[in-house]
């Protein structure tokens, strides 16, 4: 919950059961920026809140490119999100009343459009609207879905809907809660201030989704076990595959050297030794068959890894 951010709330446009008319790409949206305003205005228990556009991107810089997406947002979005400054200073509060042409660079972008050189002040591509580097982001690494989170740029929102996306909607409003207790009463309280501005009746569905973070860690905690189990099927089958190649492995050795068997119960051998000496060739059959399949598979993986 610390990594999705600051007792974190998502509002996201849309319900959850809700058929949005479309006009070509365009989405009929409701949420808007006076949302935004009227629920860091009339909700105590939220202390921050930023408008949210976000969209796919092609970046370019010289002669470099990198596919990735962008977020146009307020300054609060670097305190809510936890985002801690790496080089450079964040785009403030003038910059986005301006739709200012600024951006901040994620430890990833970064390093696919400017390698070892300082991007602060440099002229990016985004699409095809130059942007100035502003400011480079500490990595934070992968989400809980494995997504690289340092793949990213952000932009001041107003730049997001009037220059990249052409629209008067936003897609979230992310907000940060007082305390990690007061985020589900936080979060039906900004329910029911757009429910009021949205004029939805009783009956009426929202026409948008409040994402509480304990159900988005619920979700990945639910697909990381069906992931488990699904591998210790895999497993146990391996494993008893196994068990009945080296059984009948030993059966075939068992069968074939009858004659050492007899010279050992010839020279005065009892059977428990002679049960003991083929359990001890299948145990060293399994270790060593076992010991190459683990090293196989860390190679492996670092040979596909480096690929």
């Amino acid at each position: 919950m610390n990594n999705l951010g600051d007792n974190f709330v998502w509002i996201e446009a849309g319900g959850p059961g809700r058929k949005w008319r479309t006009d070509g790409n365009t989405r009929h949206q409701n949420v808007v920026v006076a949302d935004a305003v009227a629920i860091k205005s009339q909700i105590s228990l939220i202390k921050s809140v930023s408008p949210n556009v976000d969209d796919p991107v092609q970046v370019v810089y010289a002669n470099q490119n990198w596919h990735t997406s962008y977020r146009g947002v307020s300054p609060e979005y670097f305190e809510i999100k936890r985002w801690f400054v790496d080089q450079g200073a964040f785009f403030s509060q003038d910059d986005v009343d301006r739709a200012a042409d600024v951006c901040v660079l994620g430890r990833t972008v970064r390093d696919q459009l400017f390698g070892v050189e300082d991007p602060i002040g440099k002229v990016i591509r985004v699409t095809n609207l130059p942007c100035k580097v502003v400011a480079t982001l500490i990595p934070k690494g992968q989400s809980l879905s494995g997504q690289d989170q340092d793949d990213t740029i952000i932009i001041p929102y107003t730049m997001a809907q009037k220059k990249l996306k052409g629209i008067t909607w936003l897609d979230d409003i992310l907000c940060s809660a007082t305390s990690a207790d007061a985020v589900k009463v936080a979060g039906q309280e900004a329910t029911a201030v757009l429910r009021d501005r949205h004029h939805l009746r009783p009956e009426e569905e929202d026409d948008f989704n409040i994402r509480n973070p304990e159900d988005i860690i619920q979700a990945q905690l639910d697909a990381s076990r069906t992931l488990t189990i699904l591998l210790i099927a895999i497993a146990s089958i391996s494993l008893l595959v196994g068990g009945i190649g080296i059984m009948n492995v030993m059966l075939v050795s068992v069968t074939e050297r009858t004659r050492e068997i007899g010279v050992r119960v010839a020279v005065g051998a009892t059977e428990e030794a002679i049960q003991l000496q083929f359990l001890g060739e299948s145990i060293m059959l399994s270790l060593v068959g076992g010991a190459a399949g683990v090293l196989f598979g860390v190679f492996g993986s670092y040979w596909l890894d480096r690929l």
